[in-house]
């Protein structure tokens, strides 16, 4: 496959986006192992993913958006970390709109028993979105484009949104310039009988399937009736930056409620999930989000 690209760049000069499976598969072994204990937030578990999300942003030259990467908060008499990298933009004018590519990294550690296994080691939610925030920022700390794009790691997603509600809190008083969300949450197996990859959360709210679509060249992002039906649109980290700054501030998916039969139990494990489907929807994701952070307008938009 990646000769067959490679070919035809050179002799079409068609642009195409690569990334080994040794890259994907390894993050999802490590943060889904039993040593994480399920990335419990406030557990030495998490405490280890945070750390390798970091070195995984030092290697690849993602900057801190803070003095650190870790963004701390106090929960149940523990302390949580998001974890930010910035990927600061290239134009002098756009590099203060931020766009923020968000996943949470934090499972719900142990669990109910099966089979003597009581780690919920949490694959598909959510170090497959995580992995997918890793895997960008890497792929646009080598290709900066105009906007400034924000990579976060939420910590306490499961706790009721703890760590995005603290980090949109944050950044609201900071008065930062947030043009949109984009949240990454499961996508570790395919949808079946779908014209597009990966479903919207809060999708007729704005433009942001549309837009992102034309910018891909394809249809990426659709409609899940079920997302509307859940209200998915406020069950995730999306949520409190909507609230805080009611810009366009969604989640893609690829959970439909009917392809896997894990959430929130202790075989979420990596052998669950198709890595060649995360793989091929994280380079789907490239030219949309490429797309909105070279645009020379504001084009995604509440409705």
């Amino acid at each position: 496959m990646k000769k067959f690209c490679l070919i035809l760049f050179c002799l079409f000069g068609l642009p195409f986006h690569f990334f080994a499976q040794d890259q994907v598969h390894p993050h999802l072994e490590y943060l889904t192992s039993n040593q994480l204990a399920g990335r419990e937030t406030g557990t030495e578990g998490i405490h280890l993913a945070a750390t390798y999300i970091e070195n995984v942003f030092k290697k690849n030259k993602v900057q801190a958006l803070y003095t650190t990467y870790r963004d701390s908060f106090d929960i149940k008499k523990n302390v949580g970390y998001n974890i930010i990298g910035l990927v600061e933009g290239s134009d002098a004018k756009l590099k203060d709109e931020l766009i923020l590519i968000g996943a949470h990294y934090d499972h719900i550690g142990v669990f109910k028993e099966v089979a003597g296994d009581s780690i919920a080691n949490g694959a598909n939610d959510n170090a497959s979105g995580t992995v997918a925030v890793m895997e960008l920022a890497k792929h646009f700390a080598k290709n900066p484009p105009k906007r400034s794009l924000v990579f976060v790691l939420f910590a306490a997603e499961e706790m009721g949104l703890v760590g995005s509600k603290h980090l949109a809190k944050r950044m609201k008083k900071e008065n930062q310039n947030i043009y949109a969300v984009f949240n990454i949450e499961m996508i570790g197996v395919a949808m079946k009988n779908k014209s597009f990859s990966a479903y919207m959360t809060g999708f007729e709210m704005s433009n942001f399937a549309e837009k992102f679509n034309a910018y891909a060249g394809a249809e990426v992002l659709g409609f899940l009736p079920e997302a509307k039906n859940y209200q998915l649109f406020k069950r995730s980290d999306n949520y409190p930056f909507y609230q805080e700054f009611k810009v366009p501030s969604q989640t893609v998916s690829t959970f439909d409620f009917t392809n896997y039969d894990y959430y929130h139990h202790v075989n979420d494990e990596a052998a669950e999930l198709d890595i060649q489907h995360i793989q091929s929807l994280i380079e789907a994701f490239i030219p949309g989000l490429e797309g909105m952070a070279n645009a020379d307008e504001k084009e995604i938009k509440l409705n």
